[in-house]
């Protein structure tokens, strides 16, 4: 089971191209001035199974659509079923691409199997006094958007170029 808030069927700003966005429910991160404050409870939110929400997901798609975002909350507090969810995706749409926003580090998440089947991450927590409205695709000059197959290639965190 996943646990979610939301999803919206076309956004330009929450990765490249347009995407789809699914918006988990949860976080333990607690950033001041975090951007999605009402998904913070970890009893908000509404239960589905991976197979029902990956259904959804792709009744969503269309041919102009680049892709799938899983945002938060924090999509890590659910990674392990994050995984079947997207497995079932790539699976029906290997086409598709997913980015995974995380408060976490790279380097802390950088062993769990997602990481197999995500192409970007964004990483690090909101930090308000750093917060940046130049930066692309995240909030504070900290966090990072990642290339998640060079990073696991190269072994360290490879910073995407826009």
């Amino acid at each position: 089971m996943i646990r979610f808030a939301d999803i919206i069927d076309e956004s330009v700003v929450d990765g490249l191209g347009i995407r789809v966005v699914l918006f988990l429910q949860g976080c333990l991160n607690n950033c001041e001035g975090c951007h999605n404050p009402d998904l913070k409870p970890l009893e908000g939110g509404q239960d589905i199974k991976e197979t029902e929400l990956a259904d959804i997901l792709l009744d969503r798609i269309t041919p102009l659509h680049r892709g799938i975002t899983l945002s938060g909350g924090e999509p890590m507090l659910q990674a392990d079923n994050l995984v079947k969810l997207i497995s079932i995706v790539k699976s029906a749409r290997p086409d598709l691409d997913f980015w995974l926003y995380t408060g976490k580090l790279y380097e802390e998440v950088a062993g769990h199997p997602i990481l197999s089947l995500v192409d970007v991450v964004v990483d690090g927590p909101f930090i308000r006094s750093q917060r940046d409205s130049s930066c692309v695709f995240y909030g504070s000059a900290n966090q990072r958007v990642l290339d998640v197959r060079e990073s696991r290639k190269l072994g360290k965190a490879v910073e995407l170029k826009f």
